[in-house]
């Protein structure tokens, strides 16, 4: 069975339109903040949108995120109540949930699962779980329409991206940067290779993400694989609480600026 966000990412892949996924910390500026950010990503041309769920002890988080995870606990932000909030508001676009599998397991899979049924999100992100350790995640999925994203690093060899792929679903998370996230990083020159090749070889759509955080790498990206996942900046944005400049920021970032 083809998952929602498989079919709806491939769809817009098929139709030419470039890929764009901003990431925002859910409850960093507070639950009740949620809704408003959510709307207003996707007015301003966010294919989806993938919500970190705060951690305390996170491993691909750079200080940007880790910041604003840290104001989510200081406002009471729990995984259970973010899930309450998306149990009450409507997304335009699909939301994806990544978090770390310490999250996930405490929540339980099995009552995360029932509980998502009833939200607009389609799919999980958990960066800690290698593929080795898929079927703690894949079998307790496989009947939700819940896709499971997988990433592929620039370590990752070629024999280790076919396993990946196969099993891949709503799109490949290509990893730019060995690192955490962040702001102005250093991209390596063959990346662009790197990110063609995997594109070409997967079956969904691949997306660029770690440091991507203005418009001209979005639009070198854009040309290598089907779009890019822009986090740190956008989440320092809505740090500042003024909507108009993050909106300035992800019309500019989409391309839509001016439009």
């Amino acid at each position: 069975m083809e998952k929602s966000l498989t079919a709806y990412l491939k769809q817009k892949k098929d139709a030419g339109e470039k890929i764009f996924v901003p990431y925002i910390v859910a409850g960093g500026n507070g639950l009740d903040q949620l809704e408003a950010e959510i709307q207003l990503l996707a007015e301003n041309g966010a294919t989806a949108i993938e919500l970190g769920i705060p951690f305390s002890d996170p491993v691909a988080d750079g200080p940007v995120i880790q910041k604003a995870a840290l104001n989510a606990f200081k406002k009471g932000v729990t995984f259970k109540k973010i899930v309450a909030t998306l149990e009450n508001i409507h997304s335009p676009v699909p939301i994806i949930l990544m978090g770390y599998a310490n999250s996930f397991f405490h929540y339980g899979f099995d009552q995360l699962v029932k509980d998502l049924e009833s939200t607009d999100v389609k799919g999980l992100i958990v960066p800690d779980i290698p593929y080795e350790h898929r079927d703690f995640i894949l079998p307790r999925l496989a009947e939700s329409d819940l896709a499971v994203i997988q990433l592929v690093s620039l370590t990752s060899t070629k024999e280790r991206m076919k396993d990946l792929l196969a099993v891949g679903e709503g799109f490949i998370y290509a990893v730019t940067v060995n690192g955490t996230t962040g702001i102005d990083q250093a991209f390596q020159a063959q990346l662009d290779t790197h990110l063609a090749y995997i594109a070409d070889q997967s079956p969904i759509p691949v997306l660029a993400g770690f440091g991507v955080s203005n418009r001209a790498q979005v639009e070198r990206f854009n040309a290598a694989c089907d779009g890019v996942i822009v986090g740190s900046k956008i989440v320092a944005s809505l740090a500042q609480e003024k909507q108009e400049t993050t909106s300035q920021l992800v019309a500019e970032l989409t391309g839509k600026k001016n439009n």
